[in-house]
């Protein structure tokens, strides 16, 4: 039975270890993940937040959720988030939630989330128009990553290794051999 967007913020401040998402009405709990998943959140955080500008931007690494109406609602594993955005919800004691176009989204795949990230989350910030979404597949050792053009399309990029920039952040790239080793 679908929930209201009142239900769902309740729900996840009442049980914040929950890792609750809210999909087309529908509560979820977002699963445990593999160590594979973990090692590459964490490498990519690092990775970030050592090249971004921290007055400027802030990283999130499972934390936070971003709405694309009120009936989806989802935790990214990382993404970035201009620190104005952040500093605006100080104080408000509410649900950290960001419902504008971000820089950049990640998710990484796990055999518990896997299908679900590409078939559910990946549609839903594409509509949010996110600037550059990213896949990072830790088993294949790939990062598939989605852009966003002028006319609202998405540009689709396989890497296989080296060094990845990141379009929507400048300055920022991340090395595969860095993130999966």
């Amino acid at each position: 039975m679908p929930v209201s967007e009142s239900t769902y913020k309740k729900v996840a401040l009442e049980d914040p270890s929950g890792a609750w998402e809210l999909h087309d009405g529908e509560l979820r709990r977002k699963p445990p993940m593999t160590a594979e998943h973990n090692h590459a959140m964490w490498r990519l955080t690092a990775q970030l937040a050592r090249q971004l500008d921290l007055a400027r931007f802030d990283v999130r690494s499972n934390a936070g959720s971003v709405r694309r109406s009120s009936q989806s609602y989802y935790i990214p594993d990382v993404y970035v988030v201009e620190h104005e955005m952040v500093r605006a919800q100080f104080g408000t004691r509410r649900l950290e939630v960001f419902a504008t176009p971000l820089p950049l989204v990640v998710e990484i795949w796990s055999p518990s989330t896997g299908d679900y990230d590409v078939e559910s989350k990946l549609p839903e910030y594409q509509a949010r128009g996110d600037l550059e979404i990213w896949r990072i597949h830790p088993l294949e050792q790939t990062l598939t990553a989605w852009v966003r053009q002028s006319d609202g399309s998405y540009s689709e990029t396989l890497y296989t290794g080296g060094v990845v920039s990141a379009t929507a952040l400048l300055d920022v790239a991340i090395e595969l051999d860095t993130l999966f080793h």
